[in-house]
């Protein structure tokens, strides 16, 4: 494995990946595979004379193609991954490719199901019992051999002092490769118009329930996106003190949820 797979991980790779695979089917172009390096490089702050041409020629060598058809040569993310990530960010990626959550709300849900104890961290158990869930969320099905690789893989990679029990941070990268959803406006650039306009969108994401407030989780993962703006490591603890300060302000009628008309209040608008 040479120095370009070493400074590139399974996140910076979805980045580029999702660029070039418009159709989202898991495959992309021979003709798009110089553009791609040249990218991949970008991200690894490498010179495109240390990605080798044999690497290169092997790439395009593996590609399946029939007789005399050379426009529909492509390369599938898998086969690609593995010749450029290393194994454990590799596994990470092709992990969560097939287990992408929609948003925050969802990942929350599922923290706050196995962290039982609200400790900030599960354990070995618990990590197995939750991957078996969220497998079955998917309608996959998962053999108990395979569930237990996934376990013993996750530990391996995340549980770095062997303490037998991974934190809010380490599932988050287990689970998410997917954009903050709150990276997609700027505020505090842009009319009252546009404001108002993005306020929408933003409280029908976390709003999953579609009651018109949000509670429980849907706070928890409104919370854990605007945190993540500004810290991109957040522990358990952070969130639970952020979460009472957004309920301290927002939550104006104390009955434990934050309405539309709360959160357009903290958020400085005027919502009719």
């Amino acid at each position: 494995m040479d120095s370009t797979a070493e400074r590139l991980d399974a996140a910076g790779f979805l980045q580029t990946w999702q660029q070039f695979d418009i159709k989202d089917n898991g495959f992309i172009e021979e003709k798009q595979l110089d553009a791609f390096f040249q990218s991949i490089l970008g991200k690894s702050e490498m010179k495109m004379e240390e990605m080798t041409a044999d690497r290169i020629r092997r790439l395009r060598e593996s590609l399946p193609s029939s007789p005399g058809d050379t426009d529909n040569r492509r390369l599938h993310i898998h086969e690609l991954a593995a010749m450029i990530l290393p194994e454990e960010e590799n596994f990470l990626l092709l992990f969560r490719r097939e287990t992408t959550l929609d948003n925050s709300v969802e990942f929350m849900r599922i923290w706050r199901n196995y962290d039982t104890d609200s400790s900030g961290f599960i354990s070995v158990n618990q990590l197995k019992g939750f991957l078996q869930d969220l497998f079955l969320e998917h309608r996959r099905s998962i053999t108990p051999d395979k569930l237990e690789e996934y376990t013993v893989t996750m530990m391996k990679m995340f549980d770095k002092n062997k303490g037998g029990r991974l934190d809010l941070n380490n599932l988050a990268r287990i689970l998410s490769l997917k954009e903050n959803f709150l990276l997609k406006f700027k505020m505090d650039a842009c009319s009252q118009e546009d404001r108002k306009r993005d306020f929408e969108k933003i409280f029908a994401h976390y709003d999953v329930s579609k009651t018109g407030e949000l509670e429980g989780p849907e706070v928890d993962g409104f919370v854990k996106d605007m945190m993540e703006l500004v810290k991109p490591s957040i522990s358990s603890t952070d969130l639970d003190l952020f979460r009472k300060a957004l309920m301290h302000h927002c939550d104006i009628n104390g009955d434990g949820k934050i309405q539309k008309n709360e959160l357009a209040l903290c958020l400085g608008l005027k919502h009719s």
